[in-house]
Parts: structure tokens; C-alpha cells; sequence
């Protein structure tokens, strides 16, 4: 007789609590170590079932960009649109220490630097600026410049175990190296497009990483569809020869030459796999051979000369196996991280446009768990260096902690439908470098450092109807005047349609031509248009339609993607 769903479901939980006690048994007799019992418990997916808010962290006044733990995990560390940097006991919730990070523009990254004990923090931001700041036994924090990119700098990554080196990206196609010990920035290279792409100038980078495993290696990927693999070792620090090309591309098969998309974030495992999340379209995880080699125009000939039309991943053409794939959120509004979960990194982890958390089995690419954990966009998810929890951060102004607290258990999700709020139609011209006029930007003008105890209440009477925020720029979170977009000159706004492009790079929303469609066809619907007015608007919306590609637009079915 063929056993029920129900009573085969029954059996497995039954298996679950009988490993659970056996491996409690062995290690009571020292059969089992403290260390693999801990990780087989903090890899449970049990536990991962019962992920529930523990609390929320609200002290910042503008969108938080990053959240970071330091080696011990019992500090969290926090950069906003406010250009504060906050130290957090994530434990109790209180503030130990907010200072100023000395940036003209919301921070991107903010890192404490590994056995520094926890006074050494490394932050990049949307000014280019890349500073440092030491935490004194008293007196206040000075943060000091020790580079700048010609772009927004998003990314900056440490040597593992370095309390002194670490790399930072930008938008310029800058990787820079430093050392804390000399303060010296180390331009490395820039980095440059693919052959037949010489007119784009340089890659825009988003993200950086170093593997773990080798840290002479590290990675970088932005706004084309390759991540690029160097070696360090291969510079020569005395300039005595170029340093620039890449050890090892990684790309999807079926997305070489895809020149519409970019990559986000990227992060590697502790096997030195490689997890890389695209801009409108899905995440992947490359092991260590499935690399495409260091010369791009073999791969670019392999590619040309491939009669393969495979989609994506399980199986790449010549039969060769392809990277894992991670579907079902959204990622085409913000520049998103990816990471890590679980104590050998058993667990995938990314924000969404939708507002949700969401987490796959690594091993299947199978979803566990998606979470409501932010009104808008989910754009930082950070796991803690050893216990089973997760920080969170997004549009919203406060940072969530998410701990295995739940008394029942979460089924797996199905049926996920990405749920997005109808966006009005923005334009982002480009603005001049150092510019305070740019989408997410923040005028605040506290430049205080303030230390908190770990029992001492934070005064909360300046974010108590916050005027200036609400007000103001609103941390690029809030609404824009509608003067921004709806009244402008009607052949310029015209021009404007025709010519703009969402860009893959920075902290920008992007809407599907269906939204601007939308906008458009409301321009000149209001009582206070005019019959000329119409007419004109209404004509520009009839050529607008007449050349809409309709093939470019985004699609919103889960189940359709491919």
C-alpha cells in the first residue's frame, strides 16, 4: 500500500527529532563536536521554518544602504542616506555609538575592519569618497579621505583576516587597492568593456568581493554581463607593467552578448563559489570550473559559433553542466546585494522590488522562505557571522532583525506573485559629479558624534516629527513633486521619453514601459489642461505608442520567467 502525503509527512518530522536527539546524544558523549553540532543545528532548516521579526532598529532618518556585523557578531553596523554611521547592540536594540561619516552623499558600505577591536570602519558612498574612520578611547571620531572614485563608489570589500587591506569599486570602472597602514589608495586598473563594446567608455562596477579562500583573488561585475576574476598577485607595485586583465570571466551562456543587462551583487561562498545576481533577471551560482576563461574574445568566438538555444541554467550547451538558478524575486529598481546564509553556506539570500525577503536552498535553487520585510524595496540582507540570523534593510528607515523565534513552523511559499506598487513616472537626468540635487540624497547638517552606553536610552526628540525630512528630500524615499515630471514643456518632454534609458547603475528607480505608458496617458487628462495643451500632449502620446516596442516590456508572471 502506497503511504498518504500526510503520513509520509508525519515519518519525516518523526526522522527530523530523532537526528536531533541522536546528534544531542553524541555529543553529551563526545561523539560529535561542539563545533559541527552547532553548525548542523544553525543549518537546520527547522530553524530557518521559524524566521519571524525580533525587533526593528530605528534611528536612522533616511534609507538604510548597508548592514554589516563585525567578527564577534554582536555589534551591527549601519549606513543611511543621513551619512551617519551607527554602531547597534542588535541584542538589546541600543545605540552604542552614531557619528558622521564625513560624506557630502549617502553611504553605500560602512565596514568594521577585522581585529581592530571593533574601532576601525571603512565606508564608500555615492560622493565617490572613501574614508576612515578610528574610534578614539574619548574625545570625538574624525573620519578620515583616503580616496575618491569620479562616480558613486557602491562597493568596498576587506581581506579576510587583514586588519589593514581592502578594495573598493565604482562607477568610474575604478578598483582601487588600500592600506591603512600607509593611507594610500592604489588605483589598480579601470576596468574596460568587451572588445566590440569600446564606445561604452568603461564598465560601470556595482559590487566587488574577494574569495575567501584565496584572497589574492577577487571579483568584480557591474553594468555588463560578466563578472571578472584578477589575481593581485599579478601586479606589479613598482608600475613596471600593465594590470588589468582578467584571470577568469563568468557569465551564463545563454547571456553572453545580452547587452541590455547588469549585474548588482556579487558574493562568494566558503567553496570559492561564485553567487552572482542580475539586474531583471535571475541570481546564479558558479562553481570554480565553470569559469569561461581569461580571454574574451575566445569566448566571445565559442559563443558565436554555439547552436545551442538552452535557456538557463541545469544544462549549458556541449553538455557541460551550468551554473544553479535562483528565481522569483525582482531585482530591476536598486542595486541590490546577494549573499550567504547558514554556516557553510547552505542558504541563498536577496532583497526584492516586491518588498520581500526571499531564501533558496542552495544546493536545489528550492524557495524556503519569503518574508515581508519592507514596505517597498529590500535591498540589504545580512546574515550573522555563526547564529541563525539575518539582518534586513531597504527603503524604510529602520533595519529589522530576524531571528528563529516563531512557535509554528512556515510552510514552504507557492503560487509567489511579485507585488508591486504602481510607480509614477520619474525621470533621473544626470547630474553633475558632487551635485546635491541627485535622487537620494540628503541635506542634514547634524555632524555631531554621539556615544551611547549600552544602558542608556537614545534621545529620540530629533526624529520626533522630523520636519526637515518629511519636508525635504525624504532620504529619496518619499514622493517627488509632481512639477518634477507632469509640467514640463511638452516637446521637451517628448524629446525626453524618446531618449531616456533606465539606468542599470546606482540607487535609482526604474518603471517598465508599461508604467510610463500609463503616466503618459494621464499627462493631459487633468481639468487645468488646456485644449491646445491636449491636443499636443495627445499627439506626442500618439507617436510614443506608434514607435513602442512592445517586446521590451517587463513581465510580471513568476511562472513565465525563463
Amino acid at each position: 500500500m502506497i503511504p498518504s502525503t500526510s503520513r509520509m509527512a508525519k515519518k519525516r518530522g518523526r526522522a527530523s527529532i530523532d537526528t536531533a536527539v541522536i546528534d544531542i546524544c553524541r555529543r553529551e558523549v563526545g561523539h560529535l563536536s561542539n563545533r559541527k553540532f552547532v553548525n548542523r543545528l544553525a543549518a537546520s532548516e527547522d530553524l530557518v521554518l521559524r524566521l519571524d521579526l525580533l525587533r526593528k532598529l530605528e534611528k536612522h532618518r533616511g534609507c538604510v544602504n548597508t548592514v554589516s556585523f563585525n567578527e564577534d557578531g554582536d555589534i551591527l553596523v549601519s549606513g543611511s542616506d543621513d551619512r551617519r554611521v551607527i554602531l547597534w547592540d542588535w541584542e538589546t536594540g541600543n545605540v552604542k555609538l552614531s557619528f558622521h561619516s564625513g560624506h557630502n552623499n549617502n553611504i553605500f558600505q560602512a565596514k568594521i575592519m577585522p581585529g581592530t577591536d571593533d574601532r576601525s570602519i571603512v565606508t564608500c558612498a555615492a560622493d565617490g569618497q572613501v574614508r576612515h574612520a578610528m574610534i578614539p578611547e574619548h574625545g570625538e571620531i574624525e573620519p578620515k579621505l583616503l580616496g575618491k572614485h569620479q562616480g558613486r563608489a557602491h562597493k568596498l570589500a576587506n581581506e579576510p583576516g587583514s586588519p589593514h587591506i581592502f578594495y573598493t569599486c565604482g562607477e568610474d570602472g575604478l578598483v582601487q587597492h588600500f592600506d591603512l597602514r600607509t593611507g594610500v589608495a592604489t588605483e589598480l586598473f579601470s576596468c574596460q568593456p568587451i572588445p566590440d563594446r569600446s564606445f561604452v567608455g568603461v564598465v560601470n562596477l556595482n559590487s566587488i568581493a574577494i574569495d575567501p579562500r584565496n584572497p589574492n583573488l577577487f571579483a568584480i561585475a557591474g553594468s555588463d554581463e560578466y563578472t571578472r576574476v584578477y589575481d593581485i598577485r599579478q601586479y606589479k607595485w613598482d608600475g613596471s607593467a600593465p594590470f588589468g586583465k582578467p584571470t577568469n570571466y563568468f557569465c551564463p551562456q545563454h547571456l553572453i552578448n545580452d547587452e541590455n543587462l547588469g549585474i548588482t551583487g556579487i558574493a562568494y561562498s566558503d567553496q570559492s563559489e561564485l553567487l552572482v545576481s542580475y539586474c531583471d533577471d535571475s541570481i546564479y551560482l558558479f562553481s570554480k570550473d565553470m569559469g569561461l576563461g581569461g580571454d574574451v574574445n575566445v569566448i566571445l568566438d565559442s559563443n558565436s559559433n554555439s547552436n545551442s538555444n538552452l535557456s538557463d541554467c541545469e544544462m549549458e550547451n556541449d553538455g557541460k553542466i551550468g551554473p544553479r538558478v535562483y528565481k522569483g524575486h525582482r531585482n530591476c529598481v536598486t542595486v541590490k546585494g546577494v549573499g550567504f546564509f547558514g554556516p557553510k553556506c547552505e542558504y541563498v539570500v536577496s532583497g526584492s522590488d516586491c518588498g520581500r525577503m526571499f531564501i533558496w536552498r542552495k544546493s536545489d535553487g528550492i524557495l524556503v522562505r519569503v518574508l515581508e520585510a519592507d514596505k517597498q524595496v529590500v535591498n540589504c540582507i545580512e546574515s550573522h557571522p555563526y547564529m541563525t540570523m539575518l539582518a534586513s534593510s531597504g527603503i524604510e528607515r529602520d533595519i529589522k532583525i530576524w531571528t528563529p523565534t516563531a512557535v509554528e513552523k512556515a510552510s514552504f511559499p507557492t503560487n509567489i506573485e511579485k507585488v508591486f506598487e504602481s510607480r509614477r513616472f520619474r525621470f533621473f537626468p544626470d547630474y553633475a559629479d558632487g551635485s546635491d540635487d541627485e535622487y537620494y540624497s540628503n541635506d542634514y547638517d547634524d555632524d555631531s558624534s554621539t556615544n551611547y552606553s549600552d544602558s542608556d536610552d537614545v534621545d529620540d526628540d530629533e526624529d520626533e516629527d522630523d520636519d526637515e525630512d518629511d519636508d525635504g528630500d525624504d532620504g529619496g524615499c518619499g514622493d517627488e513633486d509632481e512639477d518634477d515630471a507632469l509640467h514640463e514643456d511638452d516637446s521637451e518632454l517628448y524629446d525626453r521619453i524618446t531618449k531616456w534609458r533606465p539606468r542599470n547603475s546606482g540607487m535609482y528607480s526604474m518603471n517598465s514601459p508599461r508604467d510610463m505608458m500609463l503616466q503618459l496617458l494621464s499627462i493631459g487628462t487633468g481639468p487645468e489642461t488646456g485644449n491646445e495643451e491636449s491636443s499636443e500632449v495627445g499627439r506626442n502620446v500618439l507617436d510614443f505608442l506608434l514607435t513602442f516596442n512592445a517586446d521590451s516590456g517587463f513581465n510580471d508572471d513568476v511562472d513565465g520567467e525563463e
